[in-house]
This record gives C-alpha cells, sequence and structure tokens, in this order.
C-alpha cells in the first residue's frame, strides 16, 4: 500500500500531489514538494460554532431529560447508558454531517480521524506530554486558591456495582475520547484554524474543551477544573496539528481517562 506523502500526479506529468493513504487529494505541487507535511485541512468558522452548539444543547439536554426519566426509578446503569446516548450521539450525528457538508464526506479525510501503527508510541507521548500540562496549573491554582473540584468525584462508591461501574468505565475510556476529540480537535480546530492562526485555533479549542466540562453541581470547583483541562486540550491539539490526525490524541484521551479512572475508584475513597 502506497504511503501517505507526496508522489508523482497521475494527472500530470512533472508534477507531484498529495496521497492521504487511501485516495490522491487537491493539493499539488510543481517538482520537489515545497513542504513535506501535509497541509492542515480546514473547515469553516461556521461549522466549529455548529459544533460548540450543538454540545451545548446535547449536555444541557441529556441533563433535563435523565432529570425527566429519573421518576421511572430505573437501574443505575441504564441511566449511564442513556447519558451517553443523549450527551453523545447528537454530537457525533453532528461531526458526520459537518463532513458531509463541508467535506468529503470521509471522516478521516476532513476531521484527521485517521490511526497509524506509530500512534501507539504517539499516543502514550501525547498523555505524558499532556499530564505534564497539568502541574503549572495545578501549581497557579495551589499559589492562588482556586477553586478545583474533580470531575471524578463519588466513582469509589461504584465499586459494588459492577454493572453500572463497568458502563461508566466504558463511557469514559471508550465513548468520551472518540467523540470528544472527533469533535474539539476535529471539527472545533479545523473551523477555528479557517479563519487565525493555528497557534490561536489550537488554544481556543482547549478552552473550550475545558469548558465542556462545566457542571453546575462542581459551583466554583469548575473554574479549576477547566484550567487544568484547558491545558491538557491545548496540548492534544497540538498533537492533532502537527500531526495531522487525531489517532494520537484519542489513544492519549483514552489513557488519560483510563489513569483517572482507577485512580478514583480504586485509590482514592
Amino acid at each position: 500500500m502506497t504511503p501517505p506523502g507526496w508522489h508523482a500526479d497521475p494527472w500530470s506529468v512533472g508534477n507531484l500531489r498529495y496521497w492521504d493513504g487511501s485516495s490522491w487529494t487537491g493539493y499539488t505541487a510543481a517538482g520537489a514538494p515545497a513542504v513535506t507535511q501535509e497541509p492542515y485541512p480546514t473547515l469553516p468558522l461556521t461549522a466549529a460554532y455548529g459544533g460548540l452548539a450543538v454540545t451545548a444543547a446535547a449536555l444541557i439536554g441529556s441533563r433535563f431529560a435523565l432529570r425527566a426519566l429519573g421518576t421511572f426509578e430505573w437501574p443505575v446503569v441504564i441511566y449511564v447508558i442513556l447519558s451517553v446516548t443523549f450527551g453523545y450521539g447528537p454530537i457525533v450525528a453532528y461531526c458526520v454531517w459537518a463532513s458531509r457538508r463541508w467535506g468529503t464526506g470521509r471522516l478521516g479525510a476532513d476531521l484527521g480521524f485517521r490511526f497509524r501503527w506509530g500512534d501507539a508510541g504517539w499516543g502514550p507521548l501525547t498523555w505524558i506530554g499532556g499530564y505534564c500540562a497539568t502541574f503549572p496549573m495545578a501549581i497557579l491554582i495551589a499559589a492562588t486558591h482556586i477553586p478545583i473540584k474533580s470531575n471524578t468525584t463519588g466513582l469509589s462508591r461504584l465499586q459494588g456495582e459492577r454493572g453500572v461501574l463497568i458502563a461508566a468505565m466504558i463511557a469514559a475510556i471508550v465513548a468520551a475520547p472518540f467523540v470528544e476529540e472527533l469533535l474539539f480537535r476535529g471539527v472545533v480546530m479545523r473551523g477555528f484554524a479557517s479563519v487565525m492562526p493555528a497557534w490561536r485555533a489550537v488554544a481556543l479549542q482547549g478552552v473550550m474543551f475545558g469548558s465542556a466540562h462545566f457542571d453546575p453541581a462542581r459551583g466554583a470547583g469548575n473554574i479549576g477544573l477547566i484550567m487544568v483541562l484547558s491545558a491538557v486540550g491545548i496540548v492534544f491539539g497540538t498533537a492533532a496539528y502537527l500531526l495531522r490526525r487525531i489517532g494520537p490524541s484519542i489513544a492519549a484521551h483514552a489513557l488519560m481517562n483510563t489513569v483517572a479512572m482507577i485512580i478514583a475508584v480504586f485509590v482514592a475513597r
């Protein structure tokens, strides 16, 4: 299989065309390629705004829906599944629609939803980078006495509820990394990058990622949590931009959530 990169243009003698690993792109160059890296694909700014709006609506709507359904007193595991469906379902649907509306309809080409064997190394490295980014934020939060409350508080109580614990871990380790990376490092960052420098797009999507974890129940504790997760989001965004795909950030996100779940459930009591 031909690896991604610049190759002789099959339709124009003497020119080069970029092959993304599955098909020829619209990127061409005369003679030797002027760049050695795939140009960063972008989406209209409208796509980013739409993604953020759908995310806010899904998160808020899922809360009201679960509150209304709570009167039926179903098993907790059912509510965990419904929470993931209501919260993430609309986001996934929007990402697929955005790819078809403003791109080629292929998530790999439009949103960077691709994996390479090298991601087995890039993923852990990105995770380490995200973990290290939390240290300066933690120091700043401690020095300025900014309130912070973890979004895994109370998970240790699920140890006796195996079905609920498994559902919660699947949601955090599988669903969240795929959906959140697809939206923030896929749609949102590429939308921002169409109207601003790359570094600003990376930073802004990171702040949006952190803010998406706001929960009214945490009160002022949201401030510190959003700061920490924004730093993590910026690191993940940097990796997605430099590598031109979100495979490594998905792996890093899954690793980070796995460690957080293990600490919350089995260590912190």
